[in-house]
């Protein structure tokens, strides 16, 4: 049974920084990952992606401002989030990819296990 553990959200003011982690299990090391954004009212949208090989790919609301990274040894992914917006807000979510070779990192309908979710708040 393949199980995402999110943590780290929180609360913060603009500009800051917070570092949110996935803890996997079911062997991740092969696999493509994600973090996915959920605003209040809005559809998940993916902000970021990881190969395993660690290749990354961003969304350009995030782009220069987020890293996502992985480390196979401990199982885990995290995202570290900089110079935060209010349009941040919302639910933060770990994902895994059916597979890394079709689809789209985009599409939420290309990950086959989620997280809980994390919440993220940013105030102004």
């Amino acid at each position: 049974q393949v199980q995402l553990v999110e943590s780290g959200g929180g609360s913060v003011q603009t500009g800051g920084s917070l570092r949110l982690s996935c803890a996997t299990s079911g062997s991740p090391a092969s696999t493509c990952m994600a973090w996915f954004h959920q605003a209040p009212g809005k559809e998940r949208e993916a902000v970021a992606h990881i190969s395993p090989a660690g290749y990354t790919t961003y969304a350009d609301s995030v782009k220069g401002r987020f890293t996502i990274s992985r480390d196979n040894a401990k199982s885990t992914v995290s995202l570290q989030m900089n110079g935060l917006k209010p349009e941040d807000t919302g639910m933060y979510y770990c994902a895994r990819r059916y597979t890394c070779y079709s689809g789209s990192w985009r599409s939420s309908s290309d990950y086959k296990f989620w997280g809980q979710g994390t919440q993220v708040t940013v105030s102004s």
